[in-house]
């Protein structure tokens, strides 16, 4: 099947990879038509394949002619020995370019060493490395040490420095100070876009309804919006929960599924969404990509405020690695966290290390950032790569896992590559993953996109019953090579509803956790099995790119 606009006809590559596919629906001209076509007929409206063609920094880091640029070493004293503590020359440079509206704050070639958290706050701030081979920062401590001991807002003697944190850590100063406030208080905090108790925000107006998949919205009042500005879309549940069947596809099997009694995932609603907006014309309001979601009457849909942003910051150039010690327990991290992006909307980490520790890279309540070029390596990390808490139109790209350098420790886990809490609309691309999984950790994470990665399927996902399904609808797994042959998590014809598995390599089930939640049929497509090398395009992502909205 050549389903690219890079036509390979009358090929035999071409007629083998269509003769790989089902049939499916004619068009009204009584052709046939591939997947790829059916997609590109509706792209933001198909009932399978998500729309993510806009997923990613779309500001991009600014010329460095540009911005200032600072040296950490000769302006603030950082010193590349191995020995100094540089982490206050880092922050203290880091926050000189922050007070001049912007700035790259550079590292040359060596060895530094931090005992403390290195914080971006402030807009149009880049931390920019020789290299992730040629730049270290060798961190010490972890955050349970710096900041204090993290627990679950959900009860139990779990450690929250398991899912979140970071030891480079980019969210606006004001939303980091209030969250280390409540984390010393013990009073654990809600981690998105409307603060620690999720009610610091206010509405902008009211939003007539809409279809997902439409890039305009009818709204009751202009008067406080404008052009540039980012706001939240906020969908509400009701009694019913048919805002999360609506996530999960709708149907027998959602209206069926039992919703109540689900603490953790109710706690994720109201669904946050942030957007710019583009162009105000009457009481028409246009977006910079498609609504991902009906907008109905009963889900008393609006547009509001939020804490501030962190946009236009970056991290490049690169290796963040703790001190070698063993991996935690299960849900017992420390927090030898890499680096963490919280509510930061179109920022980016790029040509970074991530060795040695609990956590990888990882991105809280953050949207319409990119993660390329990067590498966790070392010991072992409970979540190598991380997206949760409501993050949403992100890109994961040209990303490795490696082979954890020392065995396991007893009691400890690994998952891989995690999505969850509402998140969606999120890509992972070209990723090599010499461990772990596809881990939808719960929380029903909805219209997300794996695509070109080879995976040896070793982990294990996640996720408290209480936080709902594994999968909401729309995800899509196109062209993946499973080295060992095992089936769970990659192959989700089965378990998720209105998903697409196309082209993935043959796999059997054995070791697997994984259950469908929904009952009844699933609408799920199996496209191209068993033949990777068949299903074109061979990157979902890049392929949605090209496409003119």
């Amino acid at each position: 099947m050549d389903i690219s606009r890079r036509t390979l006809l009358g090929s035999a590559a071409a007629a083998a990879a269509t003769a790989a596919l089902p049939a499916p629906p004619a068009t009204a001209g009584g052709h046939r038509t591939t997947l790829w076509d059916e997609f590109t007929a509706r792209p933001f409206t198909h009932p399978q394949i998500p729309y993510v063609g806009r997923a990613g920094c779309r500001r991009g880091p600014r010329p460095t002619g540009r911005l200032p640029v600072i040296d950490a070493v000769r302006a603030h004293g950082a010193r590349a020995d191995g020995r100094t503590d540089s982490a206050p020359a880092i922050n203290r440079a880091i926050e000189a370019a922050g007070r001049r509206g912007g700035g790259i704050v550079t590292l040359p070639p060596g060895t530094f060493r931090i005992d403390d958290v290195i914080r971006i706050g402030r807009d149009n701030v880049v931390l920019r490395g020789a290299g992730s081979g040629r730049t270290k920062l060798l961190a010490t401590k972890h955050l349970t040490e710096l900041i204090g001991p993290y627990g679950s807002r959900y009860g139990g003697d779990k450690s929250a420095w398991s899912w979140t944190g970071g030891l480079i850590w980019l969210c606006p100063t004001a939303r980091y100070d209030s969250l280390v406030a409540a984390i010393r208080s013990k009073h654990w905090p809600f981690e998105g876009w409307t603060g620690n108790k999720r009610n610091e925000w206010r509405t902008l107006t009211a939003v007539r309804p809409a279809r997902r998949g439409d890039w305009t919205v009818k709204v009751a009042d202009t008067s406080r919006l404008r052009p540039g500005t980012l706001v939240l879309l906020q969908l509400a549940d009701d009694k019913d929960h048919t805002l999360l069947q609506h996530m999960a596809g709708g149907g027998p099997g959602p209206a069926s599924y039992t919703w109540d009694g689900r603490a953790k995932l109710n706690s994720f609603v109201p669904y946050e969404w942030p957007v710019r907006i583009v162009r105000i014309k009457g009481r028409e309001v246009t977006f910079e990509r498609p609504l991902p979601l009906d907008v109905r009457p009963e889900w008393d849909p609006r547009l509001t405020t939020h804490v501030p942003a962190l946009t236009g910051a970056g991290v490049e150039g690169l290796t963040i690695e703790a001190v070698k010690t063993p991996q935690s327990p299960h849900l017992h991290d420390k927090g030898y966290n890499g680096v963490l992006l919280q509510c930061a909307y179109d920022c980016w980490v790029r040509d970074v290390v991530a060795r040695h520790v609990d956590n990888g890279i990882g991105l809280t309540a953050s949207s319409s950032c990119t993660v390329s070029n990067t590498r966790v390596a070392g010991r072992g990390s409970h979540h190598p790569y991380f997206c949760r808490e409501g993050a949403h139109d992100n890109l994961f790209e040209d990303f490795v896992i490696e082979r954890r350098s020392v065995p396991a420790p007893p009691d400890t886990i690994l998952h891989g590559i995690n999505v969850e809490n509402l998140s969606s609309y999120n890509v992972w691309s070209r990723g090599r993953m010499e461990m772990g999984t596809f881990d939808s950790h719960r929380g029903m994470p909805f219209a997300n996109v794996r695509t070109e990665i080879v995976v040896d399927n070793t982990g294990r996902h996640g996720g408290d019953l209480r936080a709902g399904p594994l999968f909401g609808a729309r995800f899509t797994h196109w062209n993946i090579r499973v080295t060992n042959g095992r089936a769970g998590m990659v192959k989700i014809d089965g378990l998720a509803p209105y998903s697409v598995t196309a082209g993935i390599s043959p796999v059997r089930e054995f070791g697997q956790i994984d259950k469908p939640d929904f009952a009844g049929d699933l609408h799920s497509r199996l496209v191209a099995y068993g033949h990777p090398e068949a299903v074109r395009p061979r990157n979902l992502y890049e392929a949605q790119r090209r496409l003119r909205p």
